[in-house]
């Protein structure tokens, strides 16, 4: 029987842009909260919770804009052309944070600005993620194998929704990782934060559900004819008791019942990205095995996959083996 390689590889692909989301979301969440924790001490441990696992989980970034190029190059081509601009901003974004990062153990004369620019850095990183992510479900204009719209086609309410919808989702698993991996005020505060940012996450995910379909007939068929919308109901209901589970653990001060269940609600949430969106990778003309590369070019790919992935898994089931636990008020990063 023959392998569907193209199939195959969006799954890989997937998995590598959900690990991103979930893992990198949290560390980023840790910048777009420094405003409302302005404690020294507190953003000291912040950091100090996110410092040894922060850099591996932008491997995933890496994994999939380096796998979406070698194994749908024609997509690759049409989308980066589409988001030049929101896309290099992220990235310049990011090395602005890590440069921030980096600084502000060692600038203690600069510190406050170095707070700043690692703040400013994870919520532009975020909000062009957002931008490119509500850009992309919204639709793109083709003309053959090209790119055929303008050069801000992406900016568009939707859009701009969905990157503020994503710096409210990042914030919450920010604050339940800080829930999770910390104790005393610190540990109080981010609780505190963390219910009301439930509810705005929630209600965006709410908004961006219902404003999805109005953008694509198709994917209004997909989830609302007959008998689809019994098959797809469980989708929505698990988010409700995902919802109701998380805010019951932060009511009873759980530690890490919060966190585990937002990377669940993300999970689902993704989930119905995939359902209403699969199996066109270009919307929404271009579908996965129009955009894929050649067979060989695939199974020889997928050779050196089948060997990285795991090593990448291991490192990362690794290192948040060996710095599980809460992260102490007095740890240093250097």
């Amino acid at each position: 029987m023959d392998l569907d390689l193209a199939l195959i590889w969006t799954a890989i692909l997937g998995l590598a842009v959900l690990m991103y989301v979930v893992m990198d979301g949290f560390d980023l969440g840790i910048g777009i909260l420094f405003p409302a924790l302005k404690d020294k001490d507190h953003r000291d441990t912040m950091l100090n919770s996110i410092a040894p696992v922060w850099d591996g989980n932008e491997t995933w970034l890496v994994l999939g804009g380096g796998g979406m190029m070698a194994v749908f190059p024609l997509a690759y081509s049409i989308l980066l052309t589409a988001f030049y601009a929101p896309l290099i901003a992220m990235l310049l974004a990011l090395v602005f944070r890590g440069v921030a990062f980096e600084f502000r153990f060692r600038d203690e004369r600069h510190k406050r600005y170095w707070d700043w620019a690692f703040c400013a850095g994870s919520i532009v990183a975020t909000f062009c993620q957002g931008i490119v992510l509500g850009a992309f479900i919204q639709g793109i204009a083709v003309d053959g194998r090209s790119y055929a719209g303008g050069w801000y086609d992406w900016l568009t309410p939707f859009s701009i929704f969905t990157g503020l919808a994503l710096i409210a989702g990042y914030a919450l698993l920010g604050a339940n990782w800080l829930v999770m991996k910390t104790e005393g005020e610190l540990q109080k505060a981010s609780r505190k934060i963390a219910r009301p940012l439930l509810w705005v996450v929630v209600g965006a995910v709410g908004i961006v559900s219902l404003w999805t379909p109005l953008l694509n007939a198709t994917i209004a068929q997909r989830w609302f004819s007959w008998p689809n919308i019994v098959y797809l109901a469980p989708v929505p209901l698990l988010v409700t008791l995902v919802t109701a589970g998380i805010d019951r653990a932060l009511a009873k001060t759980w530690d890490r019942t919060p966190f585990i269940l937002s990377l669940v609600l993300f999970i689902l949430s993704y989930l119905g990205l995939g359902i209403s969106l699969f199996p066109h990778i270009v919307q929404p003309q271009i579908d996965i095995w129009q955009a894929a590369a050649p067979d060989e070019s695939l199974r020889f790919l997928l050779v050196g996959a089948s060997a990285l992935l795991p090593m990448i898994l291991g490192y990362t089931v690794y290192v948040y083996w060996v710095f599980r636990g809460k992260t102490a008020a007095d740890a240093g990063y250097h």
